[in-house]
């Protein structure tokens, strides 16, 4: 019951720590004259993508690689499946032409990778985490330059400045980075009791309970997104979350310890399952309607990711 209880709390601390870190984050970002679109591709993606960051730093330094690693390719899956399959069902999404011709690609690049690491490997050494994040940086550069040409306004749909002082948003950026830290210590503490008391594998509880407790803040911005007609925003955030979960949550993770494979599962079913579908999301934003989610294939994603749950806890 105690664990329960903190599995909880911890959903809860990781929700509004994640909001107060887009908050906080965002306006920050504004005021010192970040690009919006820079702004939107980094700050929003990371902020976002903090929960899976504090719970796999908690995972590994408790020896728990298949939390780390089933945090966040299940934190990927429901990403594409579930969230942006409830976003398109509610409202119909455009896909810019960025999101087709640089996110996207580069999304599958780093996943494919990812991969490759882990099959070939077993193992993501601090070296190889330090790789993922030149990689990354290499990425930001590129968007950084490029965005110098570009005038996006998207970011303005998650936050409103002008009632929001700069000392507000630090202390949202403060107090969020705490909660974090303490929704992620409840988070992995009580999963490996549950996992431990109902006999389950810590992978099934990573790849279900975990990971969609922590793409809760993906969730909610991409809905606000949506709600306020910034709909490209709502993809934007989700193919930046899951790259930022691949190459900096996993670099980052690995920088301390060593990210281990340890059930096979992660990858003859996880790893699979993730790349699968994000090929599947490909295919759906390159051809039938090319460059549109509509509710038709918000229905498809999420009835795959229904399916995807139910073979992984049967």
């Amino acid at each position: 019951m105690h664990s329960f209880f903190l599995l909880i709390t911890g959903f809860i601390f990781l929700y509004y720590g994640g909001e107060l870190l887009v908050r906080g984050s965002v306006v920050i970002a504004k005021r010192a004259r970040i690009s919006r679109l820079v702004a939107g591709m980094t700050v929003v993606s990371f902020a976002t993508s903090s929960p899976e960051l504090f719970v796999s730093l908690e995972a590994i330094f408790n020896e728990s690689s298949d939390i780390v690693l089933g945090n966040i390719i299940g934190s990927n899956i429901a990403n594409i499946a579930l969230v942006l399959g409830l976003t398109s069902i509610l409202f119909n999404i455009n896909i810019s032409n960025k999101t087709l011709f640089i996110d996207y690609p580069f999304l599958l690049c780093s996943t494919v990778v990812v991969g490759f690491v882990l099959y070939f490997f077993g193992v993501i050494s601090a070296f190889i985490g330090f790789i993922f994040l030149l990689f990354l940086s290499s990425f930001l550069y590129y968007i950084i330059v490029k965005s110098r040409q570009e005038n996006d306004n998207s970011i303005d749909a998650l936050v409103e400045e002008n009632n929001t002082s700069f000392l507000k948003s630090l202390l949202f950026l403060f107090f969020g980075i705490f909660l974090l830290k303490y929704g992620a210590d409840f988070l992995v503490s009580s999963a490996i009791d549950i996992s431990n008391y109902l006999n389950i594998e810590e992978r099934i509880i990573a790849v279900t309970v975990v990971a969609i407790g922590t793409s809760i803040p993906e969730l909610a911005t991409s809905i606000v997104a949506a709600l306020k007609k910034e709909v490209d925003l709502a993809v934007g955030n989700i193919i930046g979350s899951n790259i930022f979960n691949l190459l900096a949550v996993l670099g980052t993770t690995a920088i301390f310890k060593d990210v281990k494979v340890v059930n096979s599962n992660i990858l003859s079913i996880d790893y699979f399952s993730m790349l699968l579908l994000t090929l599947i999301f490909g295919i759906l934003i390159y051809f039938f309607t090319k460059g549109v989610l509509d509710r038709k294939k918000g229905v498809l994603l999420v009835v795959i990711y229904v399916f995807y749950i139910y073979f992984t806890i049967k």
